[in-house]
């Protein structure tokens, strides 16, 4: 028995080195962590039970038979993560260049139908330079196999993905499907066709960076949702981020710890400017309004017009969706509808309650914005804010103009609670260029045009620039002091809690894509 056991410690002694130590120092020399290392500093300490170890691939073809290691170039297991169960797979580049195979792939699948069976987050490190091409079919197989399973599980549990390395062809469809998407700096790329292809095709320069680079996903197509400088900071917002999750579709996010303090908060009074086309920072509301340094800010450097995020009231989890008036005026166009949409659709997917912060002049206009589909697009947001079950709560702060205040979470396509601060405007558009409209003919009759003009500017706007008509019809809850806004929102949450909405008996809808 003494033997057996010799021979099974070497193996699993074997199996923790990956690809060897010379290939462990290169990734260290990039300054890269190895996918042991990554799991290691992401789990709580001892946490971790390892799946899979002693797996080795299948390929007797171009002498791999002569190549096998244990792992087989992925790290799968389960552990916690602050407490709370979550799964985990890391691929190690160590191994192959991290190349998924059939069992490779194999791995992960198993490690995923089990965080299924049992309700919990499943992570995945991806550091990889894409199919084993000694293969064939059966690792595009493979692929097609994990990505099946990112939408069976998409809904039903949280799916993070960090990239740590390259990601390129095929495999960046599964991080695409997963829920939220983090990149490092200077060290990770994704891309359907590399800058060689690009070239061949297009005879575009490009580096791999500019192509597929963290900066590039973060600021230009939207693709990640976070970057890090470096694996460890991108392993603590992963962390961070989980905390503000249920574990699954059937539960709620936990509460942290909360000491009820000095909820009306005067900072909120003197935030928002008197002249109406003055920008201020839509993030110092959300501050003034939430628990102390608890919000999470997601997409923050794509579609800067909108802003999204997680953070807490009251020791509770919620999501915020919120126009940024330092940003085009905070109007909504293509990238920003979309951005708030994924978002709102992943908050109501786990049951974090939504509250939208308004202040919307409308749509952005342009050609460039018809032709790149802001009816569909736009239609993205308010098709996901109707559809949402959670408590939905909106405060208007300043404007709300157009179709973008039935969009922007309106009584009228289901929000639970509706609030207005004393300076909210609310009407089809801005007194003056209404007013240039239903008084055209009165203006251009006038002796001095442009004083008829302020004169039914000012008729107008004493009449629709101010929230009390809405709340005459009941689209408005109630007109509150903006110091008040933390107080009243935490009692509002607290009323919605129990909140049981169902929607028509459907296979699914069909949002506009």
């Amino acid at each position: 028995m003494k033997d057996k056991i010799q021979i099974l410690e070497d193996k699993l002694a074997q199996s923790k080195l990956g690809g060897g130590q010379d290939r462990i120092d290169k990734q260290h020399a990039k300054g890269k962590l190895t996918a042991r290392e990554r799991v290691h500093f992401l789990l709580d300490e001892g946490s971790f039970e390892e799946v899979g170890a002693l797996v080795t691939h299948r390929t007797k073809d171009f002498g791999m038979e002569k190549q096998r290691f244990y792992g087989d170039g992925v790290v799968t297991g389960y552990g916690t993560i602050n407490g709370r169960q979550v799964c985990v797979f890391a691929q190690d580049f160590t191994v192959f260049g991290g190349a998924l195979s059939e069992t490779h792939a194999e791995k992960i699948c198993k490690i995923m139908d089990m965080a299924m069976k049992i309700g919990v987050p499943v992570i995945g490190l991806n550091d990889s330079g894409g199919a084993r091409i000694q293969e064939g079919v059966r690792s595009l197989g493979g692929y097609a196999d994990i990505f099946h399973r990112n939408v069976m599980a998409s809904g039903v549990i949280p799916q993070i993905s960090a990239i740590m390395g390259p990601c390129a062809g095929g495999a960046v469809y599964s991080p695409a499907m997963t829920d939220f998407t983090l990149m490092v700096e200077n060290s990770s790329y994704m891309f359907v066709t590399g800058p060689n292809v690009v070239k061949t095709v297009t005879n575009e320069e490009v580096t791999s960076e500019e192509l597929g680079g963290a900066s590039t996903h973060a600021t230009k197509s939207g693709v990640t949702h976070l970057t890090a400088a470096n694996d460890m900071q991108c392993i603590a917002q992963i962390k961070q981020m989980i905390g503000y999750m249920p574990q699954n579709c059937e539960e709620l996010p936990e509460d942290v710890t909360y000491e009820v303090g000095e909820e009306v908060r005067d900072v909120l009074d003197t935030i928002v400017p008197e002249n109406a086309s003055t920008p201020y920072d839509m993030r110092h509301v959300i501050n003034g309004i939430i628990d102390a340094d608890s919000f999470f800010e997601i997409h923050k450097d794509y579609a800067e017009n909108i802003v999204v995020g997680f953070a807490r009231l009251g020791g509770k989890s919620i999501g915020i969706v919120a126009n940024q008036p330092m940003s085009l005026a905070g109007v909504l166009d293509v990238e920003s509808s979309k951005k708030a949409a994924r978002f709102t659709r992943f908050c109501d997917c786990f049951n974090i309650p939504l509250l939208v912060l308004v202040d919307v002049p409308g749509f952005l206009p342009g050609t460039d914005q018809e032709w790149n589909g802001i009816i569909t697009n736009g239609a993205k947001l308010l098709y996901a804010l109707s559809e949402a079950t959670v408590p939905k709560v909106t405060v208007i702060t300043r404007k709300a103009y157009g179709g973008a205040y039935d969009v922007m979470n309106s009584k009228h396509i289901g929000a639970d609670l509706n609030y207005a601060w004393p300076g909210a405007e609310i009407a089809v558009m801005g007194a003056k260029g209404a007013s240039e409209i239903i008084f055209r003919k009165e203006i251009n009759a006038a002796d001095d045009p442009e004083a008829k003009l302020a004169e039914k500017e000012a008729e107008y706007a004493n009449l629709f620039a101010n929230p009390y008509s809405a709340a005459q019809r009941g689209f408005i809850d109630e007109v509150i002091l903006p110091k008040d806004t933390r107080r009243k929102l935490i009692k509002a949450y607290t009323m919605l809690q129990h909140k049981v909405a169902t929607l028509p008996k459907k296979k699914h809808g069909n949002i506009p894509l």
